[in-house]
């Protein structure tokens, strides 16, 4: 690997060419555009604006089309030779409808969005600023197409399309961030993502798994931090932020600083960002269940029982978290671009709250249930490489290593026994992607993917009374879990109006586990998994003007069974424990969507899409025996043995559909609207709602900009779901969810009221603020453990330099 990167670094040093500058400006205002893609098919070349609106553009040396595009401003499309006459300065237009907007996550290139069949949506930089989330889960939240749960504060739990968890992948600046122990319940991984480090965030919605393997079901989330930016002058290029910023509903008190360092060929990123989040309080108006009237808290070695003086203040609910980058680049010529990153995030302790809220005999269950630090740090190179051949016109080479690291514990009320499993998982991959025109009308992307996790799981029971600890039972067995997979996926322009794009891929997944048999009497002591996976896709698309789009697409997905599935042991809910199965298969999906966006003049804007998705041969929790017993002891209690099996068929269908209304004098309305419906079968054959299957929710806004000033006043807003329609898994956790006139659990619908603001104060500083829930609602989004936030101020500065 030394000496491949050596080469690499020694054939791009070794060659020069001309350089090129364009400089883009806003035509309005004159200010230099940042971040405009700029594409073009023949020539393969693709580049970006820096802060001053510069971008090399050697590479697209007698193109005769060339696209530049950026959200918000109106698509340009030039020859090489027009570029030049015009000195390379170009201007481009205000335009609040585009369907060109540049997208990644479909084929890992750059490429229009109105050139996939799938549908992706990109979340602007400008609306993040607007909206202040204060984590990764909270930017997804931003498109009002995303459902986030959260069982805790540091949580966020995306749901899309009626799947989530293990069935969406992750993957950050190419590289896949899902593991061998995503587990089907919720989880809070995307927190390790820093909203202020992102540049970038789209989410594929619907099968992945040409591009990206197993798990990429329901869809995929594809985040691009900071990228390095390069000086197009002699000077050095020197640009950063920092932000502060604070929120009463938590008392969050937060601080960021990036800078990038450029110069002609180098170019460098420091990220730093600091979180501080309080317990989080609750609204005033609404289910008294959700309130907080007492909390355990330890006391001269017993565990007290304290009344809360607020019990709208959910205790204990506060953690704090740091996150740290740092990214390097070299680009010696138009040909080669080398790319480091160092990425870390890690929490503070936290509280599972809705471990904290389950009782048992009227009392708490327990006096402690959190998690430890959640620790990622992630390496990862990337090697681009642009240059016609035989075989592509562009070649990129990422390897990564990630570390993980969670931990979970937990203690009785009253009980001196502490019990603490800790994780930790080494994952290296490997990607290899090409992109070749065959011809003015066909491009080939292609490429492999090696993928492998190390899982090393511990147990530790402590006595805290005595303070002496001895091993315990781990979660997980010790294990590799490896993907080893090819793809290749074609576009065909079939017209100038109909585009044709279709793809295969082979993937082949291994486990090997080792049980620990000391505390469980598990039947076997080695288990291994083999399983390999085709899957396929085919769309189109049908532009017949550049106001209608028109998609198309069936796909198939899969999920192989990871470590999670196969071999952990927990308490999934009270009086039932999870215990190993090593006899399991991939699950497949087959998808269908269909999608239509039209605009008319620049006035309106409207977007729907239509999608079925039926997954058979699913994993589920379902009873199980252990030895021929369909119980054993677990954690003191007698418990009914499950386990994860191939022992279901779900369907999911729903619409997606969003409008964009222009008004007079800078004001816009536009509303994202999302219904979904999804069953899965049961032991008995009968169907019960899909746990990850949302109630319809949706957002609508009315903005308003007028020079530096961008104001909005948005609602979002989630239906009802009856004790009847709450999964059969949900019925019984009466903890979360409010209770109804037969004293049956169910999920009350919620809306908020909103409003935020950014101004501009001088060039290089401006202030945010809002106030979210004006109303001071008291909600609990459908299938979360916490109430979310009440009255929440928030207030943000801004220093760009």
């Amino acid at each position: 690997m030394k000496k491949l990167i050596f080469l690499c670094l020694l054939l791009g040093a070794s060659c020069y060419g001309y350089t090129q500058v364009i400089t883009i400006k806003d035509k309005k205002t004159g200010e230099p555009l940042e971040m405009v893609a700029i594409m073009s098919k023949q020539p393969k070349a693709y580049a970006t604006t820096n802060s001053e609106g510069k971008a090399d553009i050697s590479s697209f040396k007698d193109a005769e089309k060339i696209v530049i595009h950026l959200l918000g401003y109106k698509r340009e499309t030039k020859s090489y030779e027009q570029l030049q006459n015009e000195s390379f300065n170009l201007n481009l237009a205000h335009s609040e409808f585009t369907m060109d907007e540049v997208v990644v996550s479909a084929t890992r290139w750059d490429q229009s969005a109105s050139e996939v069949p799938s549908k992706i949506i990109a979340i602007s930089q400008e609306e993040v600023a607007l909206q202040n989330p204060q984590t990764a889960a909270d930017l997804l939240n931003i498109s009002g197409k995303v459902f986030i749960q959260k069982s805790q504060q540091g949580g966020g739990s995306p749901m899309i399309r009626g799947f989530a968890t293990n069935r969406l992948l992750y993957s950050v600046d190419g590289v896949r961030m899902n593991t061998a122990i995503f587990r089907g319940g919720n989880l809070q991984n995307v927190i390790s993502l820093d909203p202020f480090a992102i540049e970038n965030a789209e989410v594929l919605f619907g099968p992945g798994s040409i591009i990206y393997g197993s798990d990429a079901i329901g869809g995929v989330m594809s985040f691009q931090t900071i990228t390095p930016q390069l000086s197009q002058s002699d000077n050095p290029l020197i640009t950063g932020k920092a932000v502060t910023r604070y929120s009463s509903a938590n008392d969050e008190k937060t601080g960021h600083f990036d800078i990038n360092v450029g110069w002609k060929k180098w170019a460098s990123v420091t990220s730093i960002s600091s979180n501080n989040y309080g317990d989080l309080r609750m609204g005033s108006h609404g289910p008294d269940e959700y309130l907080r009237p007492f909390y355990v808290q330890r006391q001269d070695s017993m565990d007290i029982i304290v009344t809360n003086d607020d019990p709208q203040l959910q205790v204990p609910s506060g953690y704090t978290q740091i996150n740290m980058m740092q990214k390097l680049r070299y680009k010696p010529n138009d040909k080669w671009d080398v790319e480091y990153g160092l990425h870390y995030s890690e929490t503070s302790d936290y509280s599972r709250y809705d471990r904290h809220i389950r009782y048992r005999d009227g009392l708490p269950r327990y006096g402690e249930w959190g998690y430890g630090p959640q620790k990622w740090l992630m390496s990862n190179l990337n090697i681009s490489y642009s240059g016609k051949s035989r075989l592509f016109d562009q070649a990129t080479l990422r390897l990564a290593q990630q570390s993980f690291e969670e931990s979970r514990i937990s203690r009785d009320l009253n009980d001196p026994l502490r019990e603490t499993r800790v994780e930790e998982v080494e994952a290296y991959s490997t990607n290899l992607d090409f992109i070749k025109s065959i011809s003015e009308k066909a491009t080939l992307f292609y490429g492999i993917e090696l993928v492998e996790n190390e899982v090393t799981s511990t147990g530790i029971n402590e006595d805290i009374s005595t303070g002496t600890s001895s091993p315990g039972p781990s979660r997980y067995p010790q294990a590799t879990w490896a993907s080893y997979g090819v793809y290749a996926s074609s576009q065909f322009d079939l017209s100038e109006e109909l585009l044709l794009q279709g793809g295969l891929r082979y993937n082949q997944v291994n486990i090997d586990a080792t049980f620990d048999t000391r505390f469980y009497p598990f039947p076997f002591s080695e288990a291994e998994l083999n399983n390999g996976a085709l899957t396929g896709s085919i769309g189109t698309v049908y532009r017949p003007s550049n106001t209608l789009v028109i998609s198309l697409n069936a796909a198939t997905a899969f999920r192989s069974p990871n470590v999670d599935d196969m071999g952990k042991v927990f308490d999934s809910e009270p009086g039932s424990v999870v215990v190993p199965n090593p006899d399991l298969d991939p699950e497949y999906a087959y998808n269908l969507d269909l999608g239509i966006a039209k605009t008319f003049d620049d006035l309106l804007k409207i977007d729907v899409s239509a999608y079925y998705t039926s997954l058979q041969n699913a994993l589920t929790r379902r009873d199980y025996t252990l030895n021929g017993e369909d119980s054993i002891m677990y954690d003191g209690t007698l418990s009914q043995v499950q386990a994860i099996q191939n022992a279901a068929t779900a369907h999911v269908y729903g619409v997606q559909a969003g409008f964009k209304l222009n008004l007079p004098d800078g004001f816009e309305l536009s509303s994202d609207f999302s219904y979904q419906k999804g069953t899965e079968e049961l032991d008995n054959g009968e169907e019960s709602p899909s746990r990850h299957a949302a109630p319809w929710f949706g957002v609508t806004r009315l903005a308003y900009k007028f020079d530096k000033l961008n104001m909005q006043l948005y609602t979002n807003y989630s239906g009802k779901r009856e004790f009847d329609d709450l999964p059969e898994e949900e019925q019984g956790k009466t903890e979360i969810y409010a209770i109804d006139d037969d004293g049956n659990p169910y999920s009350p619908g919620w809306y908020t009221l909103n409003f935020k603001a950014n101004y501009e104060l001088t060039d290089h500083l401006s202030v945010s603020g809002g106030l979210e829930n004006i109303t001071d609602q008291r909600y609990r989004p459908y299938s979360s453990g916490i109430v979310a936030p009440g009255r929440n101020f928030i207030l943000s500065l801004r220093a760009n330099f």
